[in-house]
């Protein structure tokens, strides 16, 4: 674990995607698009070693079954809970079309309707994700979309299979990495296309999922984990250590960062981590508070956790844990915010995932005669400012007609 001042850490932390990957990732879209399942079947047994036939590419309904009814009932009580608790939070954010008469005899407002088609990704080449379906597909249920679809690396397939069996989702797929996002994204015989993709993965997945934004809709970079502790003071080194280490165990190159004005604290830290191979791991000294608010809106981290006796202002973050007792691993599983967060700077222009994501807005218009003339004559004359002769006419015409009606 790295030790930086507040100006050394730049050209550590910030590292572009190199362009090897890209170029892996274009030709694995590239086969699926051209041999749909056949490359589908070919890159599970290269990546995942696991040869699949094209009737075992999707989970059966009876598997997913079987899968949900040998759970745990004490597993079964603590999803249902979290489902609780998710479901609430995302049906708080969920908006309300509206109309209003904006002047007289001129209705306009907003319809919203959910996206007919999900894809959400799954991740599992290190662990079964159980909870991220609940934190992708919930949003999706809220905002009324009619199909949704999972897709997972086939070596916890079951595991997320029982999760979607629990939520009503019937298509699952045994399909991970760059080939599941260009099969949701162009579809293949068996995995039929969806309008938008969903859910994080690793740095493969976050590229194609940048690569296939040209034709469908995705939701954000959501690449290997990142968590940034700040701490005035460091008392409980453990703690700090143990949310480090829970980041971690996502992806070997999730960025664990803690800043500190604490430097005895830090070295605790630093001891207490000494014997686990932490690649992306960095303690970050600086000498006042605004340096480190500074540093965080920079890096806008996906997970940033404060501990402080002052209140802290944070711009770019994607979910802020406050205080001792609010460890990361709560927004994981059970409190009901969203854990499919912006990595890699998006913080800065992205949100988390939520039942917004899933739907879209539908604007409208409906004029009385009235209506038209009274709001007519701006439109006409700000028509022939931009030089749009028929746009002006458009709305002259149908009041020049009525009047010498």
């Amino acid at each position: 674990m790295k030790i930086l001042t507040y100006k050394e850490y730049k050209s550590e932390i910030f590292k572009e995607i190199p362009n090897e990957i890209f170029e892996v990732v274009n030709k694995i879209i590239k086969d699926v698009k051209e041999k749909g399942d056949k490359a589908i079947i070919e890159y599970t047994e290269k990546f995942d070693g696991i040869s699949l036939t094209k009737d075992e590419i999707k989970v059966s309904i009876e598997e997913a079954k079987n899968a949900y009814e040998s759970m745990s009932d004490e597993l079964k009580i603590s999803l249902k809970n979290s489902i609780e608790r998710i479901k609430k939070f995302q049906e708080a954010q969920l908006p309300k079309s509206f109309s209003m008469e904006i002047t007289k005899g001129v209705i306009i407002g907003v319809k919203y309707t959910p996206i007919s088609s999900v894809g959400i990704y799954v991740p599992g080449g290190r662990k079964a994700y159980i909870s991220t379906v609940l934190m992708a597909s919930i949003p999706a249920k809220v905002a009324g979309v009619k199909r949704c679809i999972i897709s997972t690396p086939p070596r916890f397939s079951r595991d997320i299979a029982a999760i979607a069996y629990m939520l009503g989702i019937n298509e699952v797929y045994r399909v991970g990495g760059a080939q599941a996002i260009a099969a949701m994204a162009y579809g293949t015989e068996t995995i039929k296309k969806v309008e938008k993709i969903v859910g994080p993965g690793n740095i493969y997945v976050t590229v194609a999922k940048i690569l296939v934004s040209k034709d469908v809709a995705v939701d954000m970079p959501a690449g290997p984990s990142e968590i940034l502790i700040y701490a005035d003071y460091i008392k409980n080194h453990k703690w700090i250590a143990m949310d480090i280490l829970a980041q971690a165990e996502h992806d070997p190159k999730a960025k664990l960062i803690l800043v500190t004005k604490d430097k005895e604290g830090a070295l605790k830290v630093k001891e207490y981590l000494k014997d686990y191979n932490l690649e992306n791991a960095f303690i970050i000294l600086v000498d006042k508070k605004e340096e480190a608010i500074n540093l965080i809106n920079e890096i806008a981290p996906e997970h940033l956790e404060i501990i402080s006796n002052e209140e802290i202002e944070i711009e770019n973050a994607g979910a802020i844990f406050i205080g001792e007792y609010s460890p990361v691993a709560i927004g994981d599983y059970t409190v009901g915010t969203n854990h499919i967060l912006p990595t890699m700077g998006w913080a800065k222009r992205s949100s988390p995932l939520s039942v917004r994501d899933f739907i879209k807005s539908i604007e409208f218009v409906k004029c009385t005669k009235e209506g038209l003339y009274s709001i007519g004559k701006d439109g006409i004359i700000m028509a022939k400012a931009e030089g749009m002769e028929y746009h002006a006419k458009s709305i002259e015409i149908r009041i020049e007609e009525n009047n010498s009606s």
